[in-house]
């Protein structure tokens, strides 16, 4: 995901307002103790997520997976004062880990966990949202997509992450011959199909950000 030379990237760091410190402690210990720690927003993306949701002051944000809830504290930042974030996530080992930071922030009680898969809950959610952040496994970005983008209210905003998979969807997919290379090969994809589908949706605009891995912007008419 380090497609920038490192000094820009410390540059840009630099020159970027700061982590909160319960951020930069969530941080810091989701690399320390998750398996995947890649999988956190960090730095750069945290405050870019922020920074939108400052800007829409959104009353309800859906976000499509949670892992150890770094995105959720940086998207319930913008919410309106009645706002409420509803997060998605399947993997209950993580509560315990994400609420016990969550607990410590002045926004963490407007942050609602649900468990379970995403494409179950989605269709028990009732729109409309101001702003979804699909964030969970690529193989079925488009099937959320679908699912969620009539309970989008018009002139909302989903926001879909890694969607440069670390720069594969530039280059040509082959069959791998290990099971990895072929699981790999599925996400990639899954990704590129995604990045079409909305590119030729008539209902909306999109603007793909080299942030990070990769962030897609997208307003619905």
């Amino acid at each position: 995901m380090d497609f920038l030379p490192p000094d820009i990237s410390a540059y840009s760091e630099a020159h970027t307002s700061p982590e909160s410190e319960l951020l930069r402690q969530l941080n810091r210990n989701t690399q320390a103790r998750m398996l995947y720690p890649r999988m956190l927003s960090g730095h750069i993306q945290g405050r870019l997520l922020a920074m939108y949701s400052k800007m829409l002051r959104p009353r309800r944000i859906l976000e499509i997976g949670t892992f150890t809830g770094y995105s959720a504290l940086c998207l319930a930042e913008g919410l309106a004062d009645d706002g409420t974030l509803i997060t998605l996530e399947k993997d209950d080992e993580l509560e315990a880990f994400a609420r016990s930071y969550w607990n410590q922030s002045p926004v963490g009680h407007r942050i609602d966990l649900r468990l379970g898969k995403a494409a179950d809950l989605i269709p028990t959610l009732d729109g409309p949202f101001d702003l979804v952040f699909i964030d969970a496994d690529k193989e079925n970005y488009s099937l959320y997509y679908d699912l969620v983008f009539d309970k989008v209210r018009t002139g909302g905003i989903i926001l879909a992450d890694n969607v440069l998979w670390s720069g594969k969807v530039a280059r040509p997919v082959g069959q791998g011959r290990t099971a990895a290379e072929r699981r790999a090969d599925k996400d990639t994809q899954a990704v590129i199909d995604f990045n079409r589908k909305v590119s030729e949706d008539p209902r909306v605009e999109q603007l793909l950000l080299p942030v990070r891995d990769g962030l897609m912007m997208i307003y619905k008419h």
